[in-house]
């Protein structure tokens, strides 16, 4: 399920995401100095979320990592809402704050692309937080700055160059969350993956002998002339990021000729 970011109140979303480092908030409240800062929290729930998923981050959650009451954090944010936003934003701190257009722009467009998608398969839970509306923090938009800086050195006008945006991103994220799947599926369900395989293609051969000669399509689009890679073929974790190489390269491809 999607969650949305921006529904807290931006007087206090866009200062908090926009602090310097172990600051709470721009605004100062008078007493004692307090036994927490916001970044320990962040923290804190990061690595709740990165263990547990977006369903099993709560406030009381966090508060008892911390070894405090979930009432003792709304002190220092509002609620969850806000927590996910500059969490979202935290997290995408890890990525390079530069690349280097010395060979290039596609050189440079792969290595972006690849620390992105390692980067949501380290932090599963960042591809729930929907790409409909952005958190508008600093981290998350310098992954964006990075991008338009290298397309922009292709020449191409921005008009041409803004399709890639989203593609790629769409791709990345999608990636990203079909190698998530893969890892939890027999966590989850209890059966490894060949296991599942092996029974279901097999009833399902025996319940439609001719599979073959009504999707002859599908079948040539899943054999390869690499033995190798179809008794691989179980891997799906593999055969995803086989899947978005491909892709990448066919939108870098793409972009190329239209230089």
């Amino acid at each position: 399920m999607a969650v949305y970011a921006g529904q807290s109140d931006p007087a206090w979303s866009i200062p908090a995401l926009w602090r310097q480092p172990g600051e709470l908030r721009l605004e100062r409240q008078p007493g004692p100095k307090r036994a927490l800062s916001l970044d320990e929290i962040v923290r804190a729930a990061t690595e709740i979320a990165d263990r547990d998923g977006l369903a099993g981050l709560s406030m009381r959650a966090v508060g008892e990592r911390l070894g405090r009451t979930a009432m003792s954090l709304y002190t220092y944010v509002p609620g969850k809402n806000e927590l996910i936003d500059v969490m979202y934003d935290g997290v995408h701190a890890e990525l390079p704050m530069a690349y280097d257009l010395g060979e290039g722009w596609r050189s440079a467009l792969t290595s972006w692309a690849g620390d992105l998608l390692d980067f949501h398969v380290r932090h599963p839970w960042t591809v729930q937080v929907s790409f409909a509306r952005p958190v508008l923090g600093p981290h998350e938009q310098a992954v964006l700055e990075n991008l338009a800086t290298i397309l922009r050195s292709t020449g191409l006008p921005a008009a041409r160059t803004r399709p890639m945006v989203t593609a790629l991103y769409h791709l990345i994220r999608g990636s990203a969350q079909t190698i998530t799947d893969a890892r939890r599926a027999a966590e989850i369900t209890g059966t490894p993956d060949e296991q599942w395989w092996s029974a279901r293609s097999a009833r399902l051969l025996e319940e439609v002998p001719d599979f073959g000669a009504r999707f002859p399509a599908t079948v040539w689009l899943n054999t390869s002339e690499n033995i190798a890679e179809n008794a691989q073929s179980y891997d799906l974790e593999a055969s995803a990021r086989e899947a978005f190489a491909g892709g990448r390269d066919l939108l870098l491809n793409g972009l190329s000729a239209m230089i």
